[in-house]
């Protein structure tokens, strides 16, 4: 199912929400422009490597619970968090206001990593995208708008009207799978 648009309109501009899209999408650029060889070195400097940041190895490495969520590990990856992003995020920002909701996103893209490393904090795999702070802005729209709908995609090629709430929900268990 793929999220077209939710049925409730934002009533000021989402600055905050077009510049954190923006920013993904200029990092990804980058990140496309060093090829194979450049981008794995740029995942392995910047994703958050759980071993690597609690081992203090780098110093470096506690910038990446930050920077793993611009870096991305494909078009589709970055395309589908910045797409859940567009619908769902400017009603977020309308609620919480620019300021609170940019550090709404950050601080769950930082739990993210938290749970990350604290379920396996072994882990020498790049953990990279936005898809932490993405599932947090979920879960306010869904407190926030618990009855809004959302005109979705099937991919049978037909759309529907659901609520926003089972959109979620159904979203939420394709991640945890």
């Amino acid at each position: 199912m793929i999220p077209i648009r939710d049925l409730t309109p934002a009533r000021t501009r989402p600055w905050v929400t077009w510049s954190i899209i923006a920013l993904n999408a200029a990092v990804f650029a980058f990140q496309f422009t060093l090829g194979p060889d450049g981008e794995e070195a740029l995942i392995r400097a910047y994703g958050l490597i759980p071993s690597t940041l609690l081992s203090g190895q780098a110093l470096g490495s506690y910038l990446t619970p930050l920077t793993h969520m611009f870096l991305h590990g494909g078009v589709l990856h970055v395309v589908g968090n910045m797409w859940f992003l567009h619908v769902f995020g400017d009603n977020v920002e309308d609620a919480l206001g620019p300021v609170r909701f940019g550090v709404f996103y950050v601080a769950c893209g930082l739990a993210a990593a938290a749970l990350q490393v604290a379920m396996d904090p072994g882990s020498t795999v790049p953990m990279v995208g936005a898809s932490g702070a993405i599932a947090g802005v979920l879960g306010a729209y869904l407190l926030l708008y618990p009855g809004a709908r959302v005109l979705t995609l099937v991919p049978v090629l037909f759309f529907i009207e659901i609520p926003a709430f089972v959109f979620i929900v159904i979203w939420f268990g394709l991640q945890l799978a």
